[in-house]
C-alpha cells in the first residue's frame, strides 16, 4: 500500500500577495489559508517566502581513481559564532531562464571546477527549507570524463573564489561518519552514493 498525502495544491487559498523585498533575491509576503486535517480551513496566516530561484547540484565522480570533486567556498549564511564559514560542497548553481537542469550541471561543473561531465545520474529533487524558501534543487551524480584537477576556479565577476579538491570516495565517506559535511545537498548526495557506489562502479567502469 502506497502512502498518499491527504491534501494538495488545491487545498490552499492565497488571499493576498505582495513583494516585500526585491534585490539579488526577493521575498514574497503572502496572506493565506489552508485546509485543516480535522476539517474546514485554518485561520488566515501571514507568511514571508524567500525566492532565490531553483538550483542544480552535481557530485562529479571519477570511477578510475574512485575519487570525487568537492569544492570549498565561503558561505555568509554559515557565519555562526566561531563556526567556519568556508564549506566543503558539491558543485551547484541557479537555473537561468531557458536552461535545463542538465545544462546547469554541465555549466557549473566547468565554471566552478574546470571539469567536463559525461552521464548524469539523477539522485533526488529536494526542497531544502520549504517552511520559508521556495527553492527546489535537483541533485545529480555526474561521471567525470577526466581526472580531478585541483585548483582555484569560479566566475570572478560573480565574486566566486572556489578551491577544488580531489577527494577519494573512502575519505568522503569517513567525513560523513565524522559529521564533517554540514551542507545539506552534499550530505544527501554522499549518502546516496554510499548506497549506490557498487552499481555506479559497474556501470561507469
Amino acid at each position: 500500500m502506497t502512502l498518499e498525502l491527504r491534501f494538495g495544491a488545491d487545498d490552499v487559498r492565497v488571499l493576498e500577495e505582495e513583494t516585500a523585498y526585491d534585490g539579488y533575491f526577493s521575498i514574497r509576503k503572502l496572506t493565506l489559508q489552508y485546509r485543516a486535517f480535522e476539517g474546514g480551513w485554518m485561520e488566515p496566516q501571514v507568511r514571508e517566502v524567500f525566492e532565490r530561484g531553483d538550483a542544480v547540484g552535481v557530485l562529479p565522480y571519477h570511477v578510475d581513481s574512485d575519487s570525487l570533486v568537492l569544492i570549498e567556498q565561503f558561505r555568509p549564511g554559515a557565519m555562526r559564532g566561531d563556526n567556519n564559514p568556508w564549506m566543503l560542497e558539491l558543485i551547484a548553481g541557479i537555473v537561468e531562464p531557458g536552461e535545463s537542469d542538465a545544462d546547469v550541471a554541465h555549466r557549473e561543473a566547468m565554471e566552478e571546477a574546470g571539469c567536463t561531465l559525461g552521464e548524469l545520474q539523477p539522485i533526488a529533487t529536494v526542497l531544502p527549507s520549504a517552511g520559508a524558501c521556495s527553492e527546489q534543487v535537483q541533485l545529480y551524480c555526474g561521471r567525470l570524463d577526466g581526472p580531478v584537477v585541483p585548483g582555484v576556479h569560479g566566475v570572478a565577476e560573480e565574486g566566486e573564489n572556489i578551491l577544488v579538491h580531489a577527494v577519494p570516495v573512502a575519505e568522503a565517506f569517513e567525513m560523513l561518519a565524522q559529521n564533517r559535511i554540514p551542507n545539506g545537498h552534499t550530505l544527501i548526495a554522499l549518502l546516496w552514493l554510499q548506497n549506490n557506489i557498487h552499481t555506479l562502479r559497474e556501470r561507469w567502469g
